[in-house]
């Protein structure tokens, strides 16, 4: 592909996602829609099963859309797993005896270069299937590519659901989306709120308000609502105003909705301040880093638990341990199972990248170092969801 063409895509590209994005609610009174494709969704009935295997292949590419650098503070731990995934696999003969390799491509600011790194790693280097998108931003860049290149994508450890909603029938999302989480965090609220309420503080960025997004259809289910929302800009540096207000308050709990660096902030923020009361918070609490950098002030907090070390295969975390000299949460164990469902694929399927995208769906139910995995017609996971707790600097299930 040329320079020319794959910058041309890029602006293509980026003008539809900005103009994409989660729809506004229905005003009162609207009719139903003819056909809601969330229920229904629409199978791939296009070309490209009928081709037969190239020849000539001597190792089998897979795109993987993410940092390679195993000491990127959010997206190394993903690329350790992704390649323990491939070194297992190709101990295993690769396929056919072809070994499997990964073709990374990132970019710190993806809206810039990040289209232009995912169509060179469908068109030039001819990857199979891709792996990757480190959040719901950078999932629905690789979702415009792939919708039009008709290319398997697996996205390991984004919860915003809205990239399976857009109804391409080859991309699937490995863990539970924030619709599955929301309800298990508000069931925790409820029981730990009193009449002194409760406060929300989130950021400023997409998965923080397509979470918020979900918390609020959840509550609102339950006939909760916040005494206030705070909204901190996204890469705000203090976050001590948001933390005074809660304190001044004096509210029973506080949700925080933010990705892993900010949360460990705004929680440092609240203990600093004093703040005793209740403190729950999205997936993103799940993450190592939250854990490493919220030091103390993690212990006790609670959110939706996608990944339980104990629970997990030993050999997996053992492996991990001894290549990162941590323990693997639930990104890096969700990108270990989307790499392995994606060889499973191919092996399945062979060297087409119709019948791949075939194949990932008809694995499931698949049982993964993270649980079970079931796909609902959108490609979104269907397992419950366990409300999870930071205790003595690690992640682990509450026990009811």
């Amino acid at each position: 592909m040329s320079r020319a063409l794959l910058v041309g895509l890029t602006f293509l590209v980026a003008g539809r996602t900005l103009a994409g994005g989660p729809q506004a609610p229905a005003a009162p009174g609207t009719p139903p829609p003819h056909v809601d494709f969330r229920e229904r969704a629409t199978p791939y009935a296009g070309p490209g099963r009928e081709r037969p295997e190239p020849a000539g292949v001597s190792e089998v590419l897979v795109g993987y859309f993410g940092p390679s650098d195993p000491a990127h503070p959010e997206g190394g731990d993903l690329w350790v797993a992704a390649r323990m995934a491939v070194d297992a696999a190709n101990r295993q003969g690769g396929y056919h005896g072809k070994p499997f390799r990964l073709v990374a491509s990132w970019s710190e600011s993806p809206w810039q270069a990040g289209i232009s790194g995912i169509a060179r790693m469908v068109y030039q280097e001819k990857v199979w299937a891709i792996l990757g998108g480190l959040d719901g931003p950078t999932a629905h860049l690789a979702e415009q590519v792939v919708a039009k290149a008709r290319l398997p994508l697996v996205v390991p450890s984004s919860s915003d659901r809205t990239a399976n909603t857009a109804n391409v029938p080859w991309i699937v999302s490995v863990v539970p989306g924030d619709h599955l989480q929301a309800p298990v965090l508000v069931d925790a609220l409820a029981l730990r709120t009193d009449t002194r309420g409760f406060a929300v503080v989130s950021l400023d960025d997409h998965d923080a308000r397509t979470f918020v997004a979900e918390l609020s259809r959840a509550l609102k289910r339950r006939q909760l609502g916040p005494r206030f929302s705070q909204v901190v800009p996204a890469g705000a540096t203090d976050v001590a105003a948001a933390a005074r207000q809660v304190v001044a308050d004096h509210v029973a709990a506080v949700v925080v909705a933010a990705a892993a660096g900010p949360s460990a902030k705004i929680v440092r923020e609240l203990r600093a301040q004093g703040f005793t009361g209740a403190i729950l918070g999205g997936p993103a609490m799940g993450r190592r880093q939250f854990a490493r950098e919220a030091g103390k002030g993690a212990e006790g907090v609670l959110f939706p638990l996608l990944f339980d070390p104990v629970a997990a295969p030993r050999s997996f975390v053992v492996e991990f341990e001894r290549q990162t000299h941590a323990e693997p949460d639930y990104a890096a164990a969700a990108t270990y199972d989307g790499m392995t469902m994606l060889v499973a694929a191919v092996r399945s399927a062979g060297l087409n990248r119709a019948r791949i995208g075939d194949a990932l769906h008809d694995l499931a139910p698949w049982t993964g170092v993270t649980g079970t995995i079931t796909w609902d017609r959108m490609g979104s996971n269907t397992r419950a969801v366990d409300l999870g707790t930071i205790h003595n600097g690690h992640p682990a299930r509450v026990h009811h």
